[in-house]
């Protein structure tokens, strides 16, 4: 073990364990702004109820995404300064805008909506989440633009003297066609994570509460996340599979790996289970859905995907000696849990509609279980699918530029790459803690009393002091 190995471990579990955040996050943000949005159209107090209930497991999870999201930042400098020397010039648009202007524009405006309640006209309260929500996604799209610049490199030239990239096309960076796809996909992804949570919240109190008083409320909204769970399921599929022929384009090793592809193939077919020798350089069992993989790779069943010891020689002739081969079994097995977690948050939120057909109260144990475990399918479902993006374009931290041995600080010892290392993932342990925590206290809290609102016109009193809703 080196200072490389511990760095990538650092930079993987900081990543994955803050991407956690993020999603929620994402789809939450614009739920709330939906649930308000039926608020103020209506006048229905259950809407107004369960703004309030999930915007506050939404300000929870902000503030620890926020949080967690800062380290990120320092880990380029710390653990991958020749790395940051390299992509800096391209990096530092997407990431400044995003900084100053798309976060600036969630957290100024989650503060209005926040304090806002009896102080802001009812129309602008409104606007002000709405607004939060968009910059929350715009902040999304900045931060995939500059992944994706390492995914596929456009919209730059590499200095000769400095062998720095220089940005010579921004447009271009903004409109790579793999952040184009991967931002749709990921919204989705988020979305499905934040359905889930309402589902299971929801479910949780129709079941244990029943002769609650809101138990209409937690009707709608196990309804209205599983409704969301199921669309933002099959715009999952729909984006992922249109990626899925990006990444053949752009990356064919990557697919090749997903798939266990050893040898070239057309028509190929799709893997369900692949066992290989152990070094990963060929099969040794395969169950296989003919012209499978060829339509979702090429979009055509008979057309020709590339396999991993073609494409490893056609790297070697190309990019000099050396592996350019990922480590397989996590590719593929990666790939697959990002589905098969995916899928399963999908019929669990089918049972959870059934279960409520004809105006049925949902009983069993077994649903409500299920239910619980909702949230973290899709949270799985997204951490394995960045671990397959980020590992299945390995050996290159910026694909066919610059390798991950490469973009290592050179200055930092194992010693000081694992002292960060633990501090981090003892930090992050306690912050896991205190999440949890906050989000069981007020998921069980149910939703507020809002009989003592106080007037929600359009009128605007100068005396009236800011307050916190929450």
């Amino acid at each position: 073990m080196d200072a490389l190995d511990v760095a990538r471990w650092q930079f993987g579990v900081t990543t994955v364990y803050h991407f956690l955040f993020v999603p929620l996050t994402i789809g939450l943000s614009v739920l709330v702004a939906i649930l308000q949005t039926m608020w103020h159209r209506t006048g229905n107090e259950r809407y107004l109820k369960l703004t309030k209930f999930y915007g506050k497991l939404f300000l929870i999870n902000f503030a620890m995404g926020v949080v967690t999201g800062i380290v990120q930042e320092f880990q380029f400098g710390m653990n991958w300064s020749d790395y940051s020397r390299f992509v800096g010039d391209i990096f530092g648009a997407p990431l400044a805008i995003e900084a100053l202007v798309a976060f600036f524009l969630e957290s100024t405006f989650i503060g209005l909506w926040i304090f806002g309640w009896d102080r802001l006209p009812k129309r602008a309260h409104l606007a002000s989440i709405w607004a939060a929500a968009i910059g929350t996604n715009l902040s999304a799209y900045f931060i995939l633009a500059a992944n994706s610049f390492m995914q596929n490199p456009v919209g730059y030239r590499i200095n000769p003297d400095s062998g720095r990239a220089e940005l010579t096309d921004f447009p271009a960076v903004l409109t790579n066609k793999v952040a184009l796809i991967t931002f749709p996909h990921t919204l989705a992804g988020s979305f499905l994570v934040a359905g889930s949570l309402i589902v299971a919240v929801g479910l949780w109190h129709v079941i244990r509460n029943r002769d609650s008083v809101d138990t209409g409320a937690y009707r709608f909204a196990t309804k209205f996340g599983s409704w969301v769970v199921l669309v933002a399921s099959a715009a999952v599929l729909f984006t992922g599979d249109i990626q899925g022929k990006i990444m053949t384009d752009v990356q064919p090793m990557k697919m090749a790996a997903a798939e266990g592809l050893y040898t070239t193939e057309s028509p190929a077919s799709f893997s369900v289970l692949t066992i290989g020798s152990l070094d990963g350089s060929r099969e040794v069992f395969a169950l296989k859905i003919p012209y499978l993989l060829s339509y979702l790779g090429t979009g055509d069943p008979n057309g020709t995907v590339h396999g991993i010891n073609d494409l490893q020689a056609q790297y070697a002739s190309q990019y000099g000696a050396g592996s350019y081969t990922p480590i397989i079994p996590v590719t593929y097995w990666s790939f697959r849990f990002m589905v098969g977690f995916g899928l399963a948050a999908a019929a669990i939120a089918l049972l959870v509609l059934w279960s409520q057909r004809k105006g049925r109260t949902p009983r069993s144990r077994w649903l409500l279980r299920a239910g619980l475990a909702m949230p973290v399918l899709p949270l799985l479902a997204n951490s394995f699918g960045w671990i397959f993006t980020e590992m299945g374009r390995q050996p290159w931290i910026v694909f066919g530029e610059m390798l991950t041995r490469n973009g290592v600080s050179r200055s930092v010892s194992l010693t000081e790459v694992l002292t960060s290392f633990t501090a981090f993932t003892l930090i992050y342990a306690t912050l896991a803690v205190i999440e949890v925590k906050l989000l069981l206290r007020y998921a069980r809290a149910g939703v507020p009393d809002v009989s003592e609102q106080p007037a929600t016109d359009d009128t605007d009193d100068a005396e009236r002091p800011l307050a916190f809703a929450y």
